[in-house]
């Protein structure tokens, strides 16, 4: 119950000032009270709808505007009032611009039925899903397209499906939604605009359903990297999927090596011996305290079983001891004999096993991508443009770390914009501050901790007079 007198409530006036008006109307919106439930309403939570909505749209059209500033308009005929060009167009062959246009069309579908059904929380929470596959699937798998900002299709796709969202997006963050759109097409208002027609886009749900399978293979392998404290930059030999899914896209290996960084992908059609072919086992440990409030005196009788491994699966459900269990009242892990390798389940029943095994060739890499990282933050922190080369001079400690960065020079320079790579071993790495006298020259020290495996790295960046796009 919320109180005025008790101030158990964030004020609204901070909320509309540090949040905006969008993020209260989005809390709201989304939540359970809409349908008559219980609501506490808390500054995490309304933040929370921030962080997983507004936020993600906004960097996408930050994104598509920085780029398409950048490219100066080559890829369209229709100009906006920001000075970027693109056209509304959904006939983009190319794999991922054909995935998100028929993932807009079942959103537009779907959010259609839940706000005719006066149910927002179902449509908000397909929106924030959306959102999710927009920014951290698409625009992050683009990237490269964009980079040289020659890709009609890519900027055309953007375009389209951002042009189309903020008009899906603006009964629940009015807004935003106008700014986005106003900013895109330099129309009046998104609120004076149809809603939009889902048959303008493509239907495919076939490769929506195995790009999605795809996304899961990839958040399970980023998890257990995650588990084992393999950082993302370090190369990793291998990965093993494991699916009862045998029929998958031209490309799909590639966007896995590329998405958790293997050298390889193999995928396996699931059997019923395939985890004793791999060497696996289950793990089931039952949450007794989640289980007493419905089972009671049963419990003792389910923790027997589990032990005595009298459990199985029945479809995406355990029952242990004939008893069937929901989700949150067990624990159910995988078990490698190899310690080599980390194994994570999939929603289809099947698995992945990542070889987490490194060699120094594998860190030498990861070395190198590393420092890739820290010059483009070296980049930014110059305030230089996206599409600004530079020339790189890299001073180090170590000599083993300078030896492996010396092989991936021409990686280092591609990366970053480099017209040419300088790479010198010194024992006190410090002298490189002498090159601060060059002009427009920044410079950053990497720790060891950061960034190498040893000794101190130092870099120093400065805009190339000779070339600037």
């Amino acid at each position: 119950k919320m109180s005025k007198s008790l101030r158990n409530y964030p004020d609204v006036s901070e909320v509309f000032d540090r949040d905006g008006a969008d993020a209260m109307r989005w809390f709201l919106m989304s939540s359970s009270v809409i349908r008559g439930g219980n609501l506490v309403v808390t500054e995490e939570g309304i933040r929370e709808g921030v962080r997983q909505v507004l936020l993600p749209l906004w960097s996408t059209y930050y994104f598509f505007t920085l780029y398409a500033n950048a490219a100066g308009g080559s890829s369209s005929v229709e100009t906006s009032p920001a000075g970027y060009s693109a056209t509304w167009r959904t006939d983009s062959t190319h794999l991922l611009d054909r995935y998100i246009l028929a993932k807009t069309r079942e959103l537009i579908e779907a959010v259609t039925v839940d706000l005719e059904a006066l149910d927002s929380p179902l449509a908000a929470a397909k929106l924030r899903d959306f959102a999710d596959v927009l920014t951290n699937w698409y625009v992050r798998r683009s990237r490269d397209r964009f980079w040289d900002g020659t890709n009609r299709d890519a900027f055309d796709t953007l375009y389209t499906v951002l042009e189309t969202v903020a008009r899906v997006a603006a009964p629940l963050i009015p807004l935003v939604s106008e700014e986005i759109w106003r900013g895109l097409t330099g129309g009046r208002s998104v609120h004076l605009t149809d809603w939009p027609d889902a048959t303008r886009f493509p239907a495919d749900a076939e490769l929506v359903a195995e790009m999605d399978a795809v996304r899961e293979i990839a958040s399970s392998g980023l998890a257990l990297r995650k588990a084992r404290g393999l950082r993302v930059r370090l190369p990793l030999a291998g990965l093993t999927v494991v699916s009862a899914q045998t029929a998958w896209f031209d490309g799909v290996t590639g966007i896995l090596e590329d998405e958790l960084n293997l050298k390889s992908v193999t995928f396996e059609p699931l059997r019923d011996d395939s985890l004793d072919a791999f060497g696996i086992t289950k793990k089931l440990t039952v949450n007794a305290r989640a289980l007493g409030p419905r089972l009671g005196k049963q419990v003792q009788q389910v923790i027997q079983a589990a032990k005595a491994g009298d459990w199985g699966l029945e479809g995406e459900t355990v029952v242990v001891g004939g008893i069937p269990l929901v989700e949150g009242e067990y624990d159910l892990e995988l078990e490698a004999a190899d310690a080599a390798s980390a194994i994570a389940f999939l929603a289809d029943g099947g698995f992945v096993v990542l070889e987490t095994a490194t060699t120094p060739e594998l860190e030498a890499e990861g070395l190198a991508r590393d420092l890739i990282r820290a010059i483009q933050e070296t980049r930014k922190a110059a305030g230089l443009e996206v599409s600004d080369r530079i020339r790189l001079a890299i001073t180090g400690a170590d000599a083993g770390d300078m030896e492996a960065l010396t092989a991936f020079e021409e990686v280092i320079a591609a990366e970053t914009l480099a017209l040419d790579v300088q790479l010198t071993l010194s024992p006190e790495p410090e002298v490189a501050a002498a090159l601060e006298s060059s002009a427009g020259s920044q410079r950053t020290t990497l720790t060891a901790d950061q960034y190498a495996n040893s000794g101190v790295l130092v870099i120093d960046v400065w805009k190339s007079g000779a070339v600037h796009v």
